[in-house]
């Protein structure tokens, strides 16, 4: 039976930034993985690119039901600090819009620095380990395919159920609830959503076709790309506000964003142009036939009504769905909700009614924004726990 000082559930990156944090510090540091390979969800984020911090972090880029906890572990890992530990590996970026910030040499490279920094600090990374059961509150006992591990201090890494074709699982809150802890109800995010039965047919005839965006839902809104699938709508504005929607709640699309439909006719008033034409040349050209199918849509720009105005404003700016569903966790990027952070210390990742066990990464009720911000939070929480263990 080994035993080790610390011992971690998932080879991930929250799991490998924590074992490699805290083997620098001279502890005994064995990690655990179902997986055949290590920081699976990195190897594949960012289109493979891993979009792997952002510059402009902060608390509020964080969807948590306390709103403070994660301040801690931010400001002792900033976007820089991520920079400098690649660039030691010679991994550069590229900045892309909104401070997001891209691998040039691609997403293995970021899992692989991850791993050789473990290896070096001592790190026993073991995959392909089914976790069969864990017990005790310190020592922990971790039985194996065909061992039993023990650790002074157990971390779980395992992350949420998100994407399961790379290997994730719901361990992690299967786990928290043998420990007594607290859940915050767990559901899809960054995820597409799917369109009510009677808009398929809108859905099919606009597939692949993507524009400019304001994606509401809950009072939060999102301005940024949409994308027509054959079931719906995904696209950075869609995946924002996912995160957000809630089932049976409205979502709010404004297909012109950045100008006022009123505006725009005004400026064209002397067209004779039939309506749908003319927006056509300012967004995909079969949206606008679907939006003012008929009558309004046939009617000369300078023949325009007020009423016909104000109908196709609320069209075009309102347009109003209640979603049937998400595309689900195979189709999300993250789990929104997760462990309580109330049951967590927000400085060392620490369970404050079971001493020795600490949660870090996805698993927790942290959920980032699109643009590098859960990958952020899990290298700070993954270091902030590190540090203390």
């Amino acid at each position: 039976m080994a035993h080790n000082d610390v011992l971690i559930l998932g080879a991930g990156a929250s799991g490998l930034y924590c074992a490699m944090t805290a083997a620098k510090r001279g502890l005994k540091v064995m990690v655990l993985d179902h997986g055949a390979k290590p920081a699976r969800k990195i190897r594949v984020s960012g289109g493979g690119k891993c979009n792997f911090t952002n510059l402009d972090v902060t608390h509020t880029d964080y969807i948590c039901r306390n709103p403070h906890f994660v301040k801690s572990a931010l400001a002792r890992l900033s976007p820089w600090d991520v920079i400098t530990l690649l660039a030691e590996d010679s991994i550069t970026y590229e900045e892309r819009e909104h401070g997001q910030l891209f691998t040039e040499q691609g997403a293995g490279k970021v899992a692989g620095s991850l791993m050789t920094r473990c290896t070096r600090a001592g790190v026993n990374v073991r995959m392909g380990c089914e976790i069969k059961n864990v017990s005790g509150t310190g020592p922990f006992t971790v039985t194996i395919s065909d061992d039993v591990v023990t650790a002074d201090k157990l971390v779980i890494a395992l992350g949420g159920p998100s994407w399961p074709q790379v290997g994730a699982t719901d361990l992690g809150f299967r786990l928290a609830k043998q420990f007594g802890l607290q859940m915050v109800s767990p559901r899809p995010g960054l995820v597409p959503l799917i369109f009510p039965k009677q808009l398929q047919d809108f859905c099919r005839d606009m597939a692949g076709n993507a524009l400019p965006a304001t994606v509401e839902t809950g009072g939060t809104r999102f301005t940024d790309p949409l994308l027509f699938t054959h079931k719906g709508i995904s696209g950075p504005a869609t995946l924002q506000a996912s995160s957000y929607w809630r089932t049976g709640k409205p979502v709010i699309i404004d297909f012109l964003p950045n100008q006022p439909l009123e505006d725009f006719i005004e400026e064209h008033r002397s067209s004779n142009a039939q309506f749908r034409n003319l927006l056509g040349h300012v967004m995909p050209k079969r949206l606008p036939g679907l939006l003012v199918s008929g009558a309004l849509g046939e009617t000369s720009v300078s023949q325009l009504s007020a009423k016909q105005i104000e109908a196709a404003a609320n069209r075009i700016h309102r347009f109003t769905v209640v979603p049937a569903s998400t595309e689900g966790y195979a189709k999300a990027e993250v789990c929104v909700g997760g462990i309580d952070t109330d049951e967590i210390s927000s400085k060392t990742m620490e369970c404050k009614n079971v001493p020795g066990l600490s949660i870090i990464g996805e698993a927790m009720d942290v959920t980032g924004h699109l643009g590098g911000f859960n990958l952020h939070w899990a290298f700070a929480s993954g270091a902030a726990c590190g540090e203390h263990l």
